[in-house]
């Protein structure tokens, strides 16, 4: 991993273009090649990324980072502050607590709870940042990856959008979508659901493990 902090200025071009004027920001690159663009602020939220596949050409004044849609992200630096790099080595994973990871097996032994008809492809799906927990596909052919919670918040929102916009880097798995599968999903979450394109489904616990009978609802 590489931390730059650095006077520059960022301008994206792609659906739409945006601009961040000259201001001193901290430039994080990863291993996996991708760049976020942080200010002081907004807790883990980059003011512009650019998610891997992709490639950065880079010189002592701007670096260009392209993806394979065509966007590029370029950063005109007038000046770095401090410049270091750090190798993190393997990381594991988030471990999901007992009852989580208890969830995450009802569901895939019985992908149909999240929604009728699904067939499990894949457990814990590699994305590159980390495994979507259920990969499955519907009749119609379309990949669905689902990510379970316990208690489904915006972060699981945003936590699944990232794993979708890898996911579909890969040719062989479209079309795709997204499912967010909780016990209970705050409404703050289906609102930036609905806002992603992702759908959300509540499951019932008790009904998975045999104890009462209760239908999921997807939205």
């Amino acid at each position: 991993m590489r931390l730059v902090i650095a006077t520059c200025e960022v301008v994206y071009e792609g659906r739409l273009s945006a601009r961040l004027p000259r201001a001193k920001r901290l430039l994080l690159v990863k291993a996996d090649g991708s760049l976020s663009v942080h200010a002081d602020d907004r807790a883990y939220k980059p003011l512009n990324w650019m998610s891997p596949p992709c490639t950065t050409e880079a010189c002592p004044d701007r670096w260009v980072v392209r993806n394979a849609k065509g966007e590029t992200l370029t950063v005109a630096i007038d000046e770095i502050h401090l410049d270091v790099a750090h190798d993190l080595g393997f990381e594991p994973g988030l471990e999901k607590d007992g009852a989580e990871l208890e969830l995450q097996g009802l569901l895939a032994d019985h992908p149909e709870a999240v929604e009728p008809g699904l067939v499990l492809v894949a457990r814990e799906r590699e994305t590159g940042i980390g495994p979507v927990d259920l990969l499955c596909q519907a009749p119609d052919g379309t990949f669905v990856a689902v990510e379970i919670k316990r208690r489904g918040e915006v972060d699981g929102v945003e936590q699944l959008t990232r794993y979708l916009e890898l996911l579909a880097g890969d040719n062989r798995l479209r079309p795709l979508r997204g499912v967010l599968a909780a016990q209970k999903v705050t409404q703050q979450a289906r609102r930036l659901a609905a806002g992603r394109g992702i759908g959300w489904v509540e499951v019932d616990y008790d009904r998975l493990r045999g104890l009462e009978p209760a239908i999921p609802t997807l939205f």
